[in-house]
C-alpha cells in the first residue's frame, strides 16, 4: 500500500474537508501551505467559475491541493412545474430576507462533463468525489493527467466498491461529520456508521490508503484515527470555524455554542440528509412536511440562505457542523493545523 503523503505530495497527513458552497481560497491555501492537503468544494460551480477558482488557488499556493465534486446519483430532479409549488412553500423565508421568490432556472446544477473539462485544465494534485464511484473513464483521464483520485465512503460496502472501481485513496466518513451524508449504495438513513467502527473495518477491507473523517477536531482525534489504521485525518468543522473560512460570524458563533447532542441530521435545507444545527428554518421546514427533492430544495433554499448570510442571519442559514463542534476552538487555520499535526505519530 502506498503512503498517503507520498501519494499526494504532502508533508503532513492532515486533509481539509471540502465544503460545498462554503469553501474559500484563503483556507484551502493555508492548509496546503502548512504542509497538509487543502481542499475546495466545487458544488454548483460551472466551468468558468472552476477555472477562476483554480487560478486563484494557483496564485495563493504552489503546494498540492484537492478539488471536490459531487457525482450524480441519478435521482436528481430537473426544473419542472413543481418549482413554483415548492418555492411558494418557502415564501416566508424569502420575505424574511427581503427577496422575491426565484423564477424557475434552466438548470439547477452544471453538468458533470462541464465541471470535469474545467478541472482537467486546472490540474489539481487531487480530485476527490462524493456520492458515488467515479467512472473508469474519469479515473483513467485523471491518472493520465497525474491527478490522484480520492473517493468517499460511509459504509464498508461503499469503500469496497470504490476500491474495486480504481480510486487511489478513500475517505471513510463517520456519521458524526458535518454536512451531507454522502451515501450512495443505500439510503443515507440506513448508512449511519460512526467513525470508530467504520475506519478500522474499511482499513481491513481495502488495499488503498484510508483517510478518517468525522468528529476529528484536535490532536486526540488525529491520534485516534491513526490508531484505527488510517493514514490520514480529514478535518472539517475545526477549520470551518477559523478566520480564513467563508462562513460569517453567525455561523462561527453557532459552531462554538452548539453542543454535540444538539446537531441534527435533516433533509430540510437541501433535500438530502445533512448534519448541522437545528435553527428556526430547519424546525419550520421539518414541521411543514414539505421538502422538495434534491437539488430543487437546495437551489431554492440557497437563494434565501445566500441573502441571510450577507445579513448575518444565522437562523435562516444552513449552519453545517459536526458533533465535535464544541472542540472547534481555533481562531486561525494555522492554530488549528498546529494542534492537529501534534496527533500524527512519528514515522
Amino acid at each position: 500500500m502506498s503512503d498517503l503523503r507520498a501519494l499526494v505530495g504532502i508533508e503532513h497527513p492532515i486533509v481539509l474537508g471540502p465544503f460545498g458552497g462554503l469553501s474559500s481560497v484563503p483556507l484551502t491555501a493555508a492548509v496546503s501551505e502548512a504542509g497538509g492537503l487543502g481542499s475546495f468544494g466545487l458544488y454548483g460551480y460551472d466551468g468558468e467559475r472552476i477555472l477562476q477558482t483554480g487560478a486563484q488557488l494557483r496564485a495563493a499556493t504552489s503546494k498540492p491541493f484537492a478539488l471536490n465534486i459531487w457525482l450524480p446519483l441519478g435521482d436528481e430532479v430537473v426544473p419542472n412545474a413543481q418549482h413554483a409549488i415548492f418555492a411558494q412553500a418557502l415564501q416566508p423565508f424569502f420575505e424574511a430576507v427581503g427577496e422575491e421568490l426565484p423564477a424557475r432556472p434552466d438548470a439547477y446544477l452544471p453538468s458533470l462533463d462541464e465541471q470535469l473539462e474545467a478541472i482537467w485544465d486546472v490540474a489539481p494534485a487531487v480530485l476527490s468525489v462524493v456520492f458515488g464511484v467515479p467512472s473508469e473513464a474519469l479515473i483513467e483521464e485523471a491518472h493520465r493527467r497525474g491527478i490522484t483520485v480520492v473517493g468517499t465512503a460511509t459504509t464498508v460496502a461503499e469503500a469496497v466498491a470504490l476500491a474495486e472501481g480504481g480510486v487511489d485513496a478513500i475517505v471513510a466518513t463517520g456519521s458524526e461529520a458535518a454536512g451531507h451524508r454522502v451515501s450512495f449504495l443505500r439510503a443515507a438513513e440506513e448508512s449511519l456508521v460512526g467513525t470508530f467502527p467504520l475506519v478500522p473495518q474499511v482499513v481491513d477491507a481495502v488495499d488503498v490508503p484510508v483517510i478518517a473523517a468525522g468528529g476529528i477536531s484536535d490532536r486526540r482525534g488525529v491520534a485516534a484515527a491513526f490508531a484505527l489504521g488510517a493514514q490520514g485525518a480529514q478535518v472539517g468543522t475545526a477549520f470551518l470555524a477559523t478566520a480564513e473560512s467563508a462562513i460569517n460570524d453567525a455561523h462561527r458563533e453557532a459552531i462554538r455554542r452548539t453542543a454535540a447532542d444538539e446537531t441534527v441530521l435533516t433533509r430540510a435545507m437541501s433535500g438530502r440528509l445533512a448534519r448541522g444545527a437545528r435553527n428556526r428554518t430547519v424546525r419550520a421546514i421539518e414541521a411543514s412536511g414539505t421538502i422538495a427533492p434534491f437539488p430543487l430544495q437546495n437551489w431554492l433554499t440557497g437563494r434565501f440562505r445566500a441573502a441571510a448570510g450577507q445579513q448575518n442571519l444565522g437562523e435562516l442559514q444552513s449552519l453545517w457542523m459536526g458533533q465535535a463542534a464544541p472542540l472547534a476552538r481555533y481562531g486561525t487555520a494555522a492554530e488549528a493545523f498546529a494542534e492537529l499535526v501534534q496527533g500524527v505519530p512519528a514515522r
